[in-house]
């Protein structure tokens, strides 16, 4: 065999703070079989995992393996003290009857292991980029206004026939579109944080005050795992679709925030203008207070002299 061809050797050690029942669950999910049959690779024998690789081939499920908590190695080809193909009787192949409780993995590693991922939107299973989140987080919210005015008409074309109807059906309507967007924000949230190699659990985070203003920013600047991880591989390279959705969301951004800034400097400068005009006013109206104290002295003399005055005897008298 030549020199330039490599092995996965495994001996049943692990990476520092994972734990044997995790990393078992890792490896049985990656061969495709089941727990009790991963346990035989915990002799503390080394056991070649993958035979007659290429170097970048051997680096590519190496990746798998340790993102999956197990530390493997690369090593050139030659015999080994112990193999997947000696515990069982019937030859070296590792297609064994899982019928034998002394049947290796059903598969390889990487044999199941694709280069890219496949794509599913409406799943919490899978991997997706920085770029492809963005770009699907703008065609839903594109979806949900386009769904939000076609409620909004039928309410109002309801409405001049029935109130009470239009009533009604708005609101079921309206919920049902709100409890799809959140399942389906969810399950993309979920593969994003299953590119970065985190729990889907953690999106629940978002529930949480405070961490919630911080926890989506994360999630658009949090780089992936550039290789396969115990979620499966990567996702496929970006599309043009997807370079450009996430171009246009990350400029709709600045553009909402300068929407915002306008509008409230807009309601200032209102307010403002509202505020001189109700001094100019209050001036007016304090101007014509302070004149008539004036008036009101002199109808007070002129009735006080007419109280002082001397009755005029009548000529009868």
């Amino acid at each position: 065999m030549s020199d330039n061809r490599f092995k996965i050797v495994f001996d049943g050690t692990l990476l520092p703070g994972v734990e044997s029942t995790t990393a078992k669950l890792n490896l049985a999910e990656l061969f495709k079989s089941d727990v009790e049959a991963i346990e035989k690779l915990f002799t503390g024998r080394p056991v070649a995992l993958k035979r007659d690789l290429s170097r970048p081939d051997a680096e590519t499920y190496l990746t798998a393996l340790k993102n999956a908590g197990v530390d493997a190695r690369i090593e050139a080809e030659q015999p080994v003290a112990f193999s997947l193909a000696e515990t069982h009787e019937t030859g070296s192949d590792f297609s064994t009857s899982a019928a034998s409780p002394y049947a290796p993995p059903r598969a390889a590693v990487g044999d199941n292991l694709p280069e890219y991922s496949t794509l599913k939107v409406f799943t919490i299973h899978g991997r997706i980029g920085r770029l492809r989140y963005l770009a699907w987080t703008l065609a839903l919210t594109v979806a949900m206004l386009v769904a939000g005015g076609i409620i909004s008409t039928v309410g109002f074309a309801v409405a001049t026939a029935s109130p009470t109807i239009a009533i009604i059906l708005g609101s079921l309507l309206g919920l049902a579109l709100f409890v799809g967007l959140v399942v389906v924000s969810v399950q993309i949230g979920v593969q994003r944080l299953h590119d970065i190699g985190w729990s889907g659990w953690l999106y629940l985070l978002n529930l949480v005050p405070v961490v919630n203003s911080i926890f989506p920013l994360l999630l658009l600047v949090w780089p992936g795992n550039t290789g396969a991880n115990q979620y499966g591989a990567p996702p496929p390279r970006n599309s043009t679709a997807v370079k450009i959705l996430a171009s246009l969301w990350l400029a709709f951004i600045p553009l909402m925030l300068i929407v915002v800034v306008t509008l409230g400097m807009n309601g200032y400068l209102d307010q403002l203008e509202a505020n001189m005009g109700g001094g100019y006013e209050s001036s007016s109206i304090t101007a014509d207070d302070a004149a008539a104290p004036d008036v009101m002295v002199e109808d007070e003399a002129a009735q006080s002299a007419d109280d002082t005055a001397e009755p005029v005897d009548s000529p009868e008298q």
